[in-house]
């Protein structure tokens, strides 16, 4: 929580310094307050400049809200698949459930302890995951279904295994698919503008107050969108939920004896 807050004050102070140099330079190099006209031009200007800029903010917010709204429902999907395949296997019987179950259930123990974090900081998934999504599947691969039941529950499982994996790809993808620095210049050179066409407005306490409103607001927006860019890290990390509440029950499963 102290991480999140020190990123969120280095943002809104960050815009508000930003600002207030930018708008305290232009007066500098304009040399004092202007006339009515000009100070028409400059209220024209920013409002055409806040209108894009907003619109660009808007646009790019949403945008990372969807996709963090996207991974959750990934995350949930692959959630399902590895219950669907996990009890599947333990309904097909033959001795065969223990070569399927074991390297799912290590598979979310390295997806949920070690994956999740290295997404993050490499934008990579592991091999490790892989290799044991790669056990189960050659597992199921190797079923010899010998009733119409045994062959529906492995045609079930093989597709649930295509689901993970490609829920896995998505989710790499989506954290690949990281804010892009050209995203940043236009938005701090928005900010820049709009302070600078400020300059017509005396150096006055209120006036002071309302541009740093401005800049405390807007950096409160860019904090969001970098926090939301990264959903496996701080400070906006997301928890693989589903994930460690399947481990719980598969755990529970294992737990309970069998019944008579």
């Amino acid at each position: 929580m102290a991480f999140e807050l020190l990123v969120a004050v280095l943002f809104v102070g960050g815009t508000i310094t930003l600002t207030l140099i930018a708008y305290f330079l232009m007066r500098l190099i304009t040399g004092g307050d202007p006339d009515g006209q000009e100070r028409d031009l400059a209220s024209s200007i920013i409002f055409r400049v806040s209108a894009l800029h907003g619109l660009i903010l808007a646009l790019v917010f949403a945008q990372e809200m969807i996709d963090y709204q996207q991974l959750r429902n990934e995350t949930a999907t692959e959630s399902n698949a590895i219950a669907d395949i996990y009890f599947d296997a333990g309904r097909y019987g033959g001795g065969h459930a223990g070569a399927i179950q074991t390297p799912l259930s290590e598979y979310i123990s390295v997806v949920v302890d070690k994956e999740w974090a290295i997404l993050g900081a490499t934008d990579r998934l592991t091999p490790e995951a892989w290799a044991k999504w790669d056990a189960a599947y050659a597992a199921v691969l190797d079923l010899e279904p010998t009733n119409k039941r045994e062959e529906s529950l492995r045609n079930h499982m093989l597709e649930r295994l295509y689901t993970v994996a490609e829920s896995r790809t998505k989710r790499e993808s989506n954290v690949a698919d990281s804010m892009s620095g050209i995203f940043w210049f236009a938005a701090l050179s928005g900010v820049v503008f709009i302070a600078l066409a400020y300059y017509s407005y005396p150096p006055q306490r209120r006036n002071i107050v309302l541009i740093s409103m401005f800049g405390a607001y807007t950096g409160i927006i860019l904090f969001l969108i970098y926090a939301f860019s990264n959903p496996y890290s701080p400070p906006a990390a997301m928890s693989p939920g589903r994930l460690l509440r399947l481990q719980e029950q598969i755990r529970h499963s294992i737990s309970q004896p069998p019944q008579t």
